[in-house]
């Protein structure tokens, strides 16, 4: 078999060139630069190091890293051919890719646009925000006025003269002068009456030793009389007899004596009002039912008082000591056998009453 003939060393050259040739064709059609052409030193290098991929040698990427080290800092690294291509064409906007189409949303006048969306969309949510606020104010405002109005003008709850519940006149008080006095207040508020006001012009009355007022809403009062009962008659300088009460103030007076009350005889004068007001303790202490029996007291200093009871004996009470118990003894004896014929029932030593037939 004929051997095949050898070509020469220049037809051997040739091939690897061709070769060489179409792929540099290649890679310029498909815009990239295979990594053998463009640095012939790092394909020949068996030994690929950390700045291989961005066209170093190992040992200038060994020295980077080491710089990196050292100070704390990367150092810049050149970019890539075909990073800068591609970033160009982004730029560009002739590649469209998610990248591309996230940048064109950031671009200064979208941003400005959605920036102002934002703005109006917040300033209506404040406006809003703020009727919503002033609308409530206004509620709470309308409603304070309307209460207002309806307590103080409104006449839903006027006073209404007519409208009064009284008690407590006793004796004494007459109705008339309290219906005269409350009839001044008819048709005012009653959330702005002064009761106080009232209570003290009631208090002033002839026989009233106090009074309170109660507000009936939405019109009426009720008042309380605390009446000041007379206990005795004294008699007048001027004719007539006085109706005092325990404290010796005149709360009524009469043409007759009364029939219920005793009648007190003591000197008149400034002098003597402590005689005055000796008696009346003692006919505060005697007891309701023996009080409407007698008939007259009398006394001439404040250790002489005595009395007498109708259809009774008469009594020697003595001192105002001891009148508590005086009382007592008084009508222990009244109940008793010797005191149905007696004239005398001394009780001024209560521990050794006596009793004269």
């Amino acid at each position: 078999m004929p051997r095949r003939p050898v070509p020469p060393p220049a037809e051997r050259d040739e091939r690897p060139r061709s070769s060489t040739v179409a792929t540099k064709t290649r890679s310029a059609a498909s815009g990239s630069t295979p990594a053998s052409a463009a640095s012939p030193a790092t394909s020949a290098s068996p030994t690929v190091g950390r700045g291989a991929a961005s066209g170093d040698t190992p040992r200038a990427g060994r020295l980077r890293h080491l710089s990196r080290r050292l100070t704390g800092k990367a150092t810049e690294a050149p970019v890539p051919a075909a990073a800068s291509a591609v970033r160009k064409d982004l730029s560009d906007g002739t590649v469209a890719t998610p990248w591309a189409r996230v940048s064109a949303r950031l671009r200064p006048d979208n941003v400005s646009l959605r920036m102002q969306e934002r703005l109006r969309e917040r300033r209506s949510a404040d406006r809003r925000l703020a009727m919503i606020r002033w609308s409530k104010r206004l509620s709470i405002a309308g409603a304070v006025a309307a209460a207002v109005w309806i307590t103080l003008m409104s006449p839903i709850v006027a006073f209404d003269a007519g409208e009064v519940e009284a008690n407590g006149f006793g004796t004494v008080v007459d109705p008339a002068d309290v219906d005269a006095i409350v009839a001044a207040y008819d048709g005012e508020a009653l959330a702005t009456l002064n009761t106080s006001h009232l209570e003290n012009q009631l208090t002033d009355l002839v026989g009233v030793a106090s009074a309170q007022v109660e507000k009936v809403w939405p019109q009426g009062l009720r008042v309380t009389l605390t009446p000041s009962e007379p206990v005795a008659a004294v008699p007048a300088e001027d004719g007539g007899y006085r109706l005092v009460n325990e404290e010796g103030e005149q709360v009524s007076e009469s043409e007759e004596a009364p029939g219920d009350l005793p009648v007190i005889t003591v000197p008149v004068g400034e002098e003597h009002e402590r005689i005055l007001t000796g008696v009346l303790a003692v006919v505060e202490e005697i007891p309701a039912e023996l009080r409407e029996s007698v008939e007259g007291i009398e006394a001439q200093t404040e250790d002489t008082i005595h009395f007498t009871l109708r259809d009774g004996p008469q009594v020697e009470w003595g001192s105002g000591e001891d009148s508590h118990l005086k009382a007592q003894v008084l009508e222990t004896l009244l109940g008793s056998k010797e005191a149905k014929n007696a004239t005398l029932i001394d009780v001024s030593a209560p521990t050794f009453p006596t009793v004269t037939q």
